[in-house]
């Protein structure tokens, strides 16, 4: 899974004076156990991409809330594939019109 986040800068600079948003991004790494994690400009705003694995969709609202509650973010899950989990997904639809496939 990748979650992309957008930080509105008046909420960032808030965290950023208070000091708070190095711990908030600190909980959420310490969360996720990032396979990746890039934070960057994205539309004007404070920005980041996390990839992790999500064990249950059931944990993306305990995920996003803090990031809502504390810091104003708008948040996405976005489902991504590695390159072993492609060549599978590869392998399958090569099946797919087969005599004998599904």
């Amino acid at each position: 899974m990748m979650l992309r986040l957008q930080v509105p800068p008046e909420a960032g600079s808030e965290a950023m004076r208070s000091g708070r948003i190095g711990q908030i991004m600190q909980d959420l790494m310490d969360r996720l156990q990032p396979e990746a994690a890039y934070f960057h400009e994205q539309n004007g705003m404070r920005g980041a991409s996390i990839v992790f694995d999500l064990e249950s969709p059931a944990l993306m609202p305990a995920i996003a809330e803090p990031l809502y509650q504390e810091l104003g973010a708008t948040v996405e899950f976005l489902p991504v594939m590695n390159m072993e989990d492609m060549q599978r997904a590869l392998a399958d639809v090569q099946h797919v019109g087969q005599p004998g496939g599904a």
